[in-house]
């Protein structure tokens, strides 16, 4: 093979290396890359809390998810992120009543993070909308949950009072007791006493007169 052909070969050996290195690189890059969570959703709104759910493309090696939620017009970011599970949702607690705010989804695998969701905005109510929303029926049961906890409450203050009340009752007649055994034996002493300081008489009847 003259000079030619050995360039020629070495210029096909080059590309076909350039070519399976791009595809090693491609099929890596593939494989580590996540898709951003689908389906984000905010449930059980209340007044101070909220739950975040979402959805993760089928096959994406994902062990856990970071979450940031902020304020609208507000710049201070809340970042929340947990590994090695495989929930789909999670809790947003301590939020502030009648605010708006902003919530973007990430996927984390072992590889690094997948790109942000699509922003959910969600507002929170107010506590007197909260309350205007719920049932009647609703309303009095928690009322008469609470009445229930308030008298539960008010019954074992009155039975500690009462127990108490007993023992002092029992103390008392603990002592009563002793002291009411011991009152024979006190009589018997003073009579005692009594009769030894009495004056002595006579063996023939008479008093004894000392000599003038």
């Amino acid at each position: 093979m003259d000079k030619a052909g050995w360039r020629a070969a070495a210029a096909a050996a080059a590309v076909l290396l350039l070519l399976l290195g791009f595809l090693s690189v491609s099929s890596v890059s593939a494989d580590t890359l996540l898709s951003a969570p689908l389906n984000v959703t905010i449930k059980e709104l209340e007044v101070n809390s909220a739950v975040v759910t979402w959805e993760i493309l089928e096959g994406d090696p994902v062990i856990g998810f970071a979450i940031t939620q902020q304020k609208k017009d507000v710049r201070m970011l809340r970042f929340i992120q947990e590994v090695n599970t495989t929930t789909r949702s999670c809790a947003l607690w301590d939020l502030d009543e009648d605010t708006e705010y902003i919530v973007h989804v990430q996927s984390i695998s072992m590889g690094g993070s997948s790109p942000p969701s699509q922003p959910v905005f969600f507002r929170t109510p107010k506590e007197s909308e909260k309350m205007a929303s719920k049932s009647p029926d609703k309303v009095m049961m928690e009322e008469f949950g609470h009445a229930a906890q308030l008298r539960a409450g008010e019954l074992i203050i009155i039975v500690v009072v009462l127990i108490m009340w007993a023992g002092v009752i029992a103390l008392f007649c603990r002592q009563y007791d002793i002291i009411k055994d011991n009152e024979p034996n006190n009589n018997k002493d003073k009579a005692k006493n009594s009769s030894e300081c009495s004056t002595p008489e006579h063996p023939q009847g008479g008093l004894l007169r000392s000599n003038v």
